[in-house]
């Protein structure tokens, strides 16, 4: 069946920069990294990111290009005589005819101050062109005179458009893949596939390589996997959002409308079943800042701020803690006070707007920034409410056509029982 003893994924390591899919940001043609492999003009960089994300393959794929001998450390298990080794295999002409070695080395973070020491001469001289790969933050646990001589690209999950490309170059690869095999696999099942592997590309093609390896080729000379052999592969359930997107809109309205009706369990049932099917998380903090302002509005204004700061967060801080920041802020929008009266007030608004003649902005309200303007009647008659008792001061806003249209009606729910009193007071001073 699989011939080949090393697993599929790392045979599909990347060799070239064509054949490695995603993080366009940093190695997209024209960007900074890929100029800099193209034209062999690499310098000491540093990946920092999460697991199966290209740390590694990017370094192969710089060795190969820039024809450079490659050699690779783990920090945890080298050292300093490990590092002296390879200063002096590179310098000898017969070992290293280039004259210059790409060193990566994997978990650089857990490189001790005294080996990150002896590593400094021979980057700084260039003898060594290190490629440090991390999955911690390297200004915090890099040595500082590395990272000056270095240039630091982050790393992030790779999207799901990355994963379903890698998935169809290693089923279609004859030399390294599985292209050898005919294996007949569904778009629904690949998709699955791509968004339940979490930015990891290894978590891919491990499952794709176990479905075929645990199943039997049929009669017709094919390999069928469906999504049962998928999902018992990749170990995770899926939640069934067809093809048509039907399963994914239920389920998305189904978040908002338990949100919006106060069922906090509910809306963290919904939400699991979307972060579980690989829902984009930015996607649902969208959702939550939108029901803070349609359905929690001016009941709770915290909420917005709320929304919008879980999405900041969940940004920032991406899978797998983004769940705990998206559960805090749903949760905060089911259990606010509701009302819709701000929405409610801007599309009645918008419709005269469309529909009615509604009159210019009164001559008292204007600006009158020229002299002239001030002659002509602009801003004639304003009345600045500072001036006046409370900060409110008897005068029509609203063009003559309007006069009288009511627009916003609090409800009195939550805070917007106090808005609905200070609007009865002001009222009453006109």
């Amino acid at each position: 069946m699989i011939e080949k003893k090393e697993p599929l994924a790392h045979r599909m390591k990347p060799k070239t920069l064509e054949e490695f899919f995603g993080q366009e940001e940093i190695v997209g043609k024209g960007k900074l990294l890929y100029r800099m492999i193209k034209a062999d003009r690499i310098k000491s960089v540093i990946f920092f990111g999460p697991p199966g994300t290209g740390k590694t393959s990017l370094a192969r794929v710089i060795a190969n290009v820039t024809k450079s001998n490659f050699e690779k450390l783990n920090a945890v298990t080298s050292g300093v005589s490990d590092i002296k080794r390879i200063v002096a295999d590179t310098k000898n002409p017969i070992f290293n005819q280039s004259g210059k070695t790409v060193l990566f080395i994997d978990e650089i973070h857990r490189f001790n101050k005294a080996q990150q020491d002896a590593l400094l001469p021979f980057v700084e001289d260039g003898t060594i062109i290190l490629v440090g790969a991390t999955t911690e933050n390297p200004y915090f646990e890099v040595n500082k005179a590395l990272i000056s001589r270095s240039s630091v690209f982050m790393l992030k999950p790779l999207e799901k458009e990355a994963i379903l490309k890698i998935i169809k170059h290693a089923i279609k690869d004859k030399e390294r893949g599985l292209g050898k095999l005919d294996i007949i696999i569904d778009d629904d099942v690949l998709n699955f596939l791509s968004e339940v592997s979490s930015g990891d590309a290894r978590i891919a093609l491990n499952a794709i390589e176990l479905s075929v390896l645990t199943s039997s080729m049929n009669a017709d000379g094919k390999f069928y996997i469906d999504m049962d052999l998928i999902q018992e592969c990749v170990g995770k359930k899926a939640v069934r959002f067809d093809k048509s997107g039907e399963g994914h809109y239920d389920n998305i309205s189904a978040f908002i409308k338990s949100m919006r009706g106060s069922d906090p369990d509910a809306t963290v049932f919904y939400l699991a079943r979307a972060l579980y099917a690989g829902e984009d998380v930015m996607f649902l903090a969208r959702r939550i800042i939108i029901c803070a302002s349609e359905d929690v509005g001016m009941a709770n204004p915290m909420a917005l701020q709320i929304a919008v700061s879980a999405a900041q967060a969940v940004h920032m801080i991406g899978m797998p803690e983004a769940r705990i920041i998206l559960s805090q802020a749903a949760v905060a929008v089911a259990t606010s006070p509701k009302s819709n009266s701000s929405y409610l007030a801007i599309d009645k608004a918008l419709s005269d707007v469309e529909n009615k003649r509604t009159g210019e902005v009164p001559m008292h309200l204007r600006n009158a920034p020229a002299k002239g303007m001030k002659d002509l009647g602009y801003g004639k008659g304003y009345k600045y409410a500072h001036n006046y008792a409370d900060n409110i001061v008897e005068q029509e806003y609203l063009p003559k056509e309007m006069i009288g249209t009511v627009y916003y009606n609090p409800t009195e729910n939550g805070y917007e029982t106090k808005v609905k009193e200070w609007l009865s007071k002001r009222k009453k001073k006109k």
